[in-house]
This record gives C-alpha cells, sequence and structure tokens, in this order.
C-alpha cells in the first residue's frame, strides 16, 4: 500500500509543482525593481485637443477638433465562441458605449450654440396701410419700413467667446468620460478574470482533496490512519466546493458587469483571455500627483470654466450701452399723391437698469470658478491617494506571495513529501503542505486582483490609452560569422 500511495502523492506533487511553479516564475516580470520609471514633463498640456481661440469670430472656423475615438474601422460584435481580451473590450467601447455618444453629442451641441451666439440680429420689415377707405383718397396711406438694430460694445464677440468655452469645456469632458469609461471596463474585466482564475485553482484544489480522501480511506482500511484524519479532509473538500460553486456563480454576473460597462448589455461573453501577472509599471506616487494636475482635463475644464467667468463679467458690464436701431421708410400719401421718405432711430436710455444685479451675480461667479479649480484638484489628489495606497498594499502583498511565501511553501511541499517517503512524515503532514501551496496561489491571486484594480484607477487618472503596454519581445541575437 504505502509505495503505491508513494506513487500517487507523487503524481499529485507534480501537478501542485506546475500550479505554484506557473504563478511564480513569470510573476517575477510583474514585481521588477527594473522597471522604468514615467518621465515627468516640466509643463505637460492635454494632448488631443486643440486650443480655443476664445476670440473666434466667424462662425464657419473650426471651433474645436477633438479626435477621441476611431471611426475609420467598426468594432464587430462578438460571438459566443469568441474569447475577449482587454484590447478588444476597449475597441468595443469606443464603438458601442452610449455615455461617450452622448459628451459626444454634447460638444454638437454647443458648437451650434457657440454659432449662434455671434450671429447679428436680422433687420425688421413692416408695410403699412392706412385711410384706405377715404372719400379724398380711395387708395389710402401706404408706407413700408425698414430697420435694422446695431450691436455695440463687442457685445456679440464676447457672447461668442464664452460660448466656445462652453464648446472647450464639452471637449474636455469627452475626454474625461473616455477614460472614467476605460477604467470601469478595466477594473470589471480584472474582477471577472480575477474569478475565472481563483475557479481554476479552485477546480484543481478540489481534485486534489478529494484525491486526498480516497487515499486517506484507502489508508484507515489499511489500519495506517486514523478515521479523525479523514473527516478533517472531508471537511476541507466540502469548503473548497463551496468556494468553487460561489466562484462559479459569481462569473455570470461579473460577466454581465463587464458587458454593462462595455455597452453590449447582451454581449455574449463565455471566457476572458489574459494574465494577472503581467509586467506592470511601479507607479512613484509624487511623480503621478505631478503629471495627473498638469494633464487632467477635468483641471483644465476648471480654468476655463473661470476663463469663462470673467468673459461673462465683461459682457454684463457693456450690456448697458445701448443697442442703436436705425430705420428708414418710403411713404405714399393718395389724397395729395405726394411721395414721402422717412428716417429714424432709437437708443435706449440706461437711466434705472444698468445691469446691476447680473454684474453683481457675474463677479461672484468669478470667485466660485476659482475655487471649483483647488475643489477638483484636491478631489483628484484624494482619488489618486486612495487608489495608490491600495496599489502599493496589494503590490507589496504579491510581491510577498511570489518572492518569500509561495516558494517557501513548494519547498515545504517537496521536503514533506522526501520525509514521507523515509517515513519520518504522516501522509496529513503532505496533505498540509499540498494545502498551503494552493491557498497561498488563491491568496496571490487575491492580492494580484486588488492591484490590477488600483492600477486601473491610477492608470485613468493618468489618461492611459494603451494599457496595461504589452511586453515587448527580445530582439533577435546576431548571427556570429
Amino acid at each position: 500500500m504505502r509505495p503505491l500511495l508513494t506513487a500517487v502523492l507523487l503524481g499529485i506533487g507534480l501537478f501542485t509543482e506546475s500550479c505554484a511553479s506557473s504563478s511564480y516564475s513569470t510573476g517575477k516580470a510583474m514585481i521588477s525593481d527594473a522597471t522604468s520609471e514615467r518621465e515627468i514633463p516640466q509643463e505637460a498640456t492635454i494632448h488631443q485637443v486643440r486650443h480655443i481661440n476664445s476670440d473666434l469670430k466667424n462662425p464657419n472656423d473650426e471651433l474645436v477638433q477633438i479626435n477621441l475615438t476611431d471611426t475609420s474601422s467598426q468594432v464587430s460584435k462578438p460571438t459566443e465562441t469568441q474569447t475577449l481580451g482587454l484590447p478588444e473590450l476597449i475597441d468595443l467601447t469606443l464603438d458601442s458605449n452610449p455615455r461617450l455618444a452622448e459628451v459626444s453629442w454634447a460638444i454638437e451641441t454647443a458648437r451650434g450654440r457657440a454659432i449662434q451666439a455671434g450671429l447679428y440680429p436680422n433687420p425688421t420689415v413692416s408695410v403699412t396701410g392706412n385711410e384706405i377707405s377715404d372719400r379724398t383718397g380711395p387708395g389710402g396711406i401706404w408706407t413700408a419700413y425698414a430697420g435694422q438694430e446695431f450691436v455695440t460694445a463687442n457685445k456679440l464677440d464676447l457672447d461668442q467667446a464664452a460660448a466656445l468655452k462652453r464648446v472647450d469645456q464639452a471637449s474636455l469632458n469627452l475626454m474625461t468620460e473616455r477614460f472614467q469609461v476605460f477604467t470601469k471596463v478595466r477594473q470589471a474585466y480584472f474582477e471577472a478574470l480575477t474569478l475565472q482564475k481563483r475557479s481554476d485553482i479552485l477546480s484543481n484544489l478540489v481534485k486534489l482533496a478529494e484525491q486526498s480522501v480516497n487515499n486517506s480511506k484507502a489508508l484507515v482500511k489499511a489500519k495506517e490512519a486514523a478515521e479523525l484524519d479523514v473527516i478533517q479532509l472531508e471537511v476541507d473538500l466540502e469548503r473548497y466546493r463551496a468556494d468553487l460553486d460561489a466562484t462559479r456563480k459569481a462569473l455570470p454576473g461579473a460577466y454581465r458587469k463587464l458587458a454593462a460597462s462595455v455597452g453590449i448589455q447582451d454581449m455574449p461573453i463565455k471566457h476572458l483571455s489574459g494574465e494577472l501577472d503581467l509586467a506592470l509599471e511601479d507607479y512613484n506616487l509624487d511623480q503621478v500627483s505631478t503629471y495627473v494636475l498638469s494633464i487632467h482635463p477635468e483641471i483644465r475644464s476648471a480654468q476655463i470654466g473661470v476663463e469663462h467667468a470673467r468673459l461673462i463679467l465683461q459682457r454684463a458690464k457693456v450690456e448697458p450701452i445701448p443697442n442703436i436701431t436705425v430705420g428708414t421708410g418710403y411713404t405714399r400719401q393718395s389724397q395729395n399723391r405726394s411721395d414721402d421718405w422717412d428716417i429714424g432711430f432709437s437708443v435706449p436710455l440706461p437711466l434705472w437698469n444698468k445691469n446691476q444685479g447680473n454684474i453683481l451675480s457675474a463677479e461672484t461667479n468669478i470667485n466660485v470658478a476659482m475655487n471649483q479649480t483647488e475643489r477638483v484638484q484636491n478631489e483628484l489628489m484624494d482619488q489618486l491617494a486612495i487608489a495608490y495606497s491600495a496599489y502599493a498594499s496589494a503590490r507589496e502583498r504579491a510581491e510577498r506571495y511570489q518572492v518569500s511565501i509561495l516558494p517557501k511553501a513548494q519547498r515545504t511541499y517537496e521536503l514533506s513529501m522526501v520525509a514521507y517517503q523515509g517515513g519520518q512524515f504522516e501522509y496529513l503532514r503532505v496533505l498540509e503542505a499540498q494545502r498551503s501551496v494552493a491557498e497561498a496561489n488563491l491568496e496571490l491571486i487575491r492580492s494580484m486582483s486588488e492591484m490590477w484594480l488600483a492600477a486601473s484607477e491610477i492608470a485613468g487618472l493618468m489618461l492611459e490609452d494603451q494599457w496595461p503596454l504589452a511586453p515587448v519581445p527580445p530582439l533577435p541575437e546576431k548571427e556570429q560569422s
């Protein structure tokens, strides 16, 4: 019985070793001190958005240009047999997400308002007839009059300049929404991928536990083990089965959440491709903070809000300057058969209403807009601090499991196998070592999941498009002649 049991344990040991080594060996690439730190420019501007000239006068000129979605290629809906990875999901998001479409339309709405704000008032034309039935002149008196309001004090240019600031903000809002959606998709992807990996490990662990129970029962029959050991192994087996069933039941909901974040509710997802032990940049909090404060669209949008408020104040101050309405007309009098010409102009007198209330309101709004900029900066730093704290702690924990805990657990299992074969250890000690390896793998997966969720938040704040970066294959070695 003992040689047969030893052979079975050796087979299980090879299986356990392969599970542990796959996480440990490839994980070294993820937790590497050789990762290069991001170079932070001294002065960074928001990429992909063209600077808007607030003094733009021609409504046909380009108000804003932003290239955030690639409409040259349409991404087809995935089939049930297609395996999706994060790059494919991001492409589907750009093509199908309704939030991105909604904010894109908001840009066109703001563009239309900017065009309308710079249009000149239409002229007025009136024709009137009087004393048409008069006996002295049955034709009556007919007057045709045309008038035009002339806008003074550069009011239209100020109106359009203020409206153009709203176009800028709508464009920046699209960029903000883009990366917020990316963050949701990435986090939902890593949540589902973690459940997949956890399900695989638990499936292997259940198989190991089943084999352990069967082997222990055989040992009890051979009077080499106690029934108490079998009961303990059966308890562990049921616990692993419960965890496996719970994980499998959570997977459909995770897939549905991922589909909703992409923007395709009925997207069929059966399996996700990808790994949790990819190389990940070692973020530096100070450098990332500087970078986010220099390029984030929410901050730039708040700064543009201050410029908009100042334009509104300037516009409110010139409102009391009256516009001039000039008109001319022609009158035909049938009684005396005379042709007369009329000319006139009108100007409102700002005696009591000098727009005092709107000026006061505009002055207050400048302070509100300036405070908004500081509030946005504080909120972004709060988000970054929370994400970085979770990222750093999870990364440290994952590194410990990869570098120290998992290798030691694997080594303990190997030594216990050798000791059991030499008759020094009981079979239960070998099973405990096996369980330690499997549970270390589960904890490693959990730490990696937390690390990727937090890193997704950081990548969104840093406006990372191609993230995570694909590993670069090594250059081929030159053949020596």
